[in-house]
């Protein structure tokens, strides 16, 4: 079973991590400036995780492939890890479907 892990950054912003239930992280947040916004961006990636067409398959500067996870008002609510090839972007996808929308959330801010 997946997990979202809540963490807050040395400049005081919070994040959310998913991991994969081997304990990978496969989606990763932008900072928030409060804990509860950070909570609103996981509920949003349980509601959004399921839709294939919520997810933008890109190309790094570098050449390898990543995506995002995009709400239904089209913000970027999470990004993946770096992969060598489609297939392993792929399969990044289909972890988050898998896993965020049933994951349980792990505070690691108190």
């Amino acid at each position: 079973m997946g997990k979202f892990i809540i963490t807050k950054r040395i400049n005081g912003e919070f994040q959310f991590s998913l991991k994969a239930g081997n304990g990978e992280t496969i989606l990763n947040s932008e900072g928030y400036s409060t804990k509860s916004n950070c909570q609103n961006g996981i509920d949003s990636v349980k509601r959004n995780a399921a839709d294939e067409n919520k997810y933008d398959r890109k190309i790094a500067s570098n050449g390898k492939l990543y995506f995002t996870l995009e709400a239904a008002n089209g913000q970027t609510i999470g990004f993946s890890e770096l992969y060598e090839n489609e297939s392993g972007r792929n399969n990044g996808i289909m972890s988050v479907r898998t896993n965020a929308p049933n994951a349980i959330i792990q505070d690691a801010t108190i």
